[in-house]
């Protein structure tokens, strides 16, 4: 009732304004327009000496504008008091052009009443002129007024509301990896800093093709890392690009380590620049658990099926008697045969050779009970089944260039050792990774047994296109790596990728352990589960509602996403979404961010131009005085020799054994 009243008294205000405005007009008529109204026989004495007064004192009608302004000033002090029904279709052009075409009505008509016309044509004129442009101010007045003004469409993506204040400081130690950003905030651009201050959380790196997560973050992780004096694994998809940039970048900074790190690369299409190393070399493995893991690594590495079939009798088998072989090699002539190539070439011997001679062996002889039961029980079908579920799968690698690297000594895999730090990239080809991604696995499974140590050179494992190898025990290096000084970062594309190659459980452990998150643009699943991942923060939620006599906008606020899914489904390449860790000593206020990484473009172009090529490691001309492919296919063939002789002195040795000899079955 009482707002009824205050809406009831500001509607007469607003009228006695607009009548004060009316009267100034008339007035100014009636003085400017005096000797027409004489002439039309109208003589009111009082309002002469009225208006007289006014002009003696206060010198009202000295200029044509004053009396003019005055109209125009409580006019539009009346519109703006004036309530109305709103209208969308109500525009500032619309109202601009009144407002002009009444200005030049209004103001500028002075010239009317000096034309050479009878008086009362130029009295009526100006009268018309000046009525047309105060009825145009009067429209233009109220129209301002009933003008639907609302910010409700000013922001149709939410930016402001999923905006967010960022870390603006750098925050940097012996291990952080630090990247610019620009991030929004408040319609500003700022500057910040996405400080990694402890990579040994483990980090990934996710994003879709073209997303920019190589040139933006791995990239930058590889450059920082070994500039700060760190030991290096990398696995190079795509070789040589990321090998390139770690060869240069440890040229660059080789004076930051204690010790002069050494480079070594692995790549199977060309041996000329490809160092030699034995992943299952004998000193490096202490029990038959050892042999077990690298066999388990390459089997599953080549059949990427089995991840999900793990524990079944045809999964396993194959698993188990590789591991033997391993280990047999091993046990042999103090492990001077045991090489991969070696082991492969072993397998594809007849099975009547195979069983006598690693049974005889008596570390084997529980490895393999099942293989012999099925052998002394005349199982013949399940025996073949299970030999040739291992010989089918390896049969692919076999390779002479593949079995040149992989039956040399170059270096040891202990790249983190501190007397001898190594930066290590093993290279990959997209048109063969189902072959040399299973021989390089077994690299890896290799490495994180042995840098995963105390005590050691604080390292970095970087894998970029995580699901185009199986990475056997993953999950644990993730959890265990951050005591022993090793940063793993792991790019890959979508969690998709990694369910299917890894399993739901393992997938859903690496995602939920790891500290430090990029992700530049996904869609899906992904999306989703990274936008619940940065959780929630109120947001204010603005409506309007419009009544025949005013409108209303109500604010209020809700818990929302702070990043949602379609955000993160349509960022920009260069710009990510993510979160860091910190330490106890380190705080970082601000985890999260969403910015664009800053790459110096320039400067980065110019580097590259400037990046050596990777060596040639060895001349085979100069070394061997043959060609490369003379020299690799007789290594291959020598191989192979290796293990007929190894099978015949195995075999003789048996026979004169009169306990062994009951092992050959006639």
């Amino acid at each position: 009732m009482q707002n009824e009243d205050d809406l009831r008294g500001l509607a007469k205000i607003m009228e006695f304004m607009r009548a004060i405005s009316i009267l100034f007009v008339v007035i100014h008529i009636y003085w400017f327009c005096y000797q027409t109204i004489l002439d039309g026989g109208i003589n009111i004495g009082v309002v002469d000496k009225i208006l007289l007064n006014f002009q003696n004192t206060a010198g009202l009608f000295s200029h044509i504008l004053w009396t003019k302004l005055f109209a125009v000033v409580f006019l539009a002090l009346s519109c703006l008091g004036t309530k109305g029904v709103k209208e969308e279709k109500i525009t500032w052009n619309k109202i601009y052009i009144f407002l002009f075409f009444g200005f030049i009505f209004f103001f500028l008509n002075w010239w009317i009443l000096a034309l050479p016309l009878p008086l009362v044509a130029n009295t009526a004129l100006y009268i018309f002129t000046m009525t047309i442009g105060y009825i145009l101010l009067l429209m233009g007045g109220l129209w301002m007024s009933r003008l639907l003004k609302t910010n409700l469409m000013d922001d149709v993506f939410n930016m402001e509301n999923e905006s967010f204040m960022q870390e603006t400081q750098l925050m940097e130690n012996e291990y952080s990896v630090n990247l610019p950003t620009l991030f929004q905030y408040q319609k500003k651009q700022h500057k910040g800093w996405i400080n990694v201050v402890n990579p040994f959380r483990a980090t990934i790196v996710l994003g879709t093709p073209g997303s920019g997560k190589s040139f933006a973050v791995v990239n930058n992780y590889i450059d920082q890392q070994i500039s700060k004096g760190f030991a290096l694994y990398c696995y190079d998809f795509k070789y040589p690009d990321l090998s390139t940039i770690a060869y240069n970048k440890m040229l660059q900074y080789a004076d930051r380590y204690d010790v002069d790190p050494q480079f070594y690369v692995i790549n199977f299409d060309n041996p000329e620049r490809s160092h030699r190393c034995n992943p299952i070399a004998p000193e490096f493995m202490s029990d038959i658990s050892d042999a077990y893991e690298s066999a388990y690594t390459i089997m599953l590495n080549l059949n990427k099926t089995w991840i999900q079939k793990q524990g079944d009798f045809f999964v396993e088998s194959p698993i188990i008697l590789l591991a033997a072989i391993i280990w047999y090699l091993k046990l042999y002539d103090g492990g001077k045969y045991c090489t991969f190539p070696h082991a492969i070439e072993f397998l594809n011997k007849p099975y009547k050779e195979i069983f006598p001679i690693l049974t005889s062996y008596p570390q084997l002889e529980n490895y393999l009970s099942p293989f012999m039961d099925a052998w002394h029980g005349n199982a013949q079908e399940q025996l073949q089944g299970q030999i040739a579920s291992a010989k089918i799968p390896l049969s692919r690698m076999i390779s002479p260039q593949l079995y040149w690297v992989m039956s040399g000594n170059d270096f040891t895999l202990d790249i983190n050792n501190p007397d001898a730090p190594k930066i290590l990239c093993v290279g990959n080809n997209p048109d063969r990774q189902n072959i040399y991604g299973a021989a390089l696995g077994l690299y890896n499974s290799r490495i994180v047994k042995l840098i995963n140590k105390k005590g050691l050179l604080k390292s970095s494992v970087i894998i970029d296109e995580l699901p185009t190898i199986y990475f056997r025990g993953l999950d644990n290096l993730i959890a265990t790596a951050r005591s022993n000084k090793v940063a793993v970062c792991l790019g890959f594309q979508d969690i998709s990728q990694l369910t299917r190659d890894y399993g739901r459980e393992e997938a859903d452990v690496v995602m939920n352990t790891v500290g430090n998150i990029f992700s530049g643009q996904v869609v899906g699943d992904t999306a989703k589960n990274l936008s619940d991942r940065f959780g929630k923060v109120l947001q204010k939620r603005q409506s309007m509602t419009i009544n025949k006599q005013d409108k209303s906008t109500t604010i209020n606020t809700q818990l929302d996403s702070l990043i949602p899914a379609s955000k993160i489904s349509t960022l920009t390449q260069g710009m990510f979404v993510g979160s860091v860790s910190d330490n106890f000593d380190e705080r970082i206020e601000q985890k999260m961010f969403h910015a664009q990484i800053v790459v110096d473009t320039d400067k980065v172009s110019a580097e590259t131009k400037g990046f050596k090529q990777i060596p040639v490691v060895m001349d085979f001309q100069e070394v061997y005085n043959k060609p490369m492919k003379e020299v690799i296919e007789n290594n291959y063939y020598g191989i192979k020799k290796d293990i007929t002789k190894i099978v015949e002195v195995e075999m003789d040795r048996i026979m004169k054994d009169p306990k062994l000899s009951k092992l050959v079955k006639k």
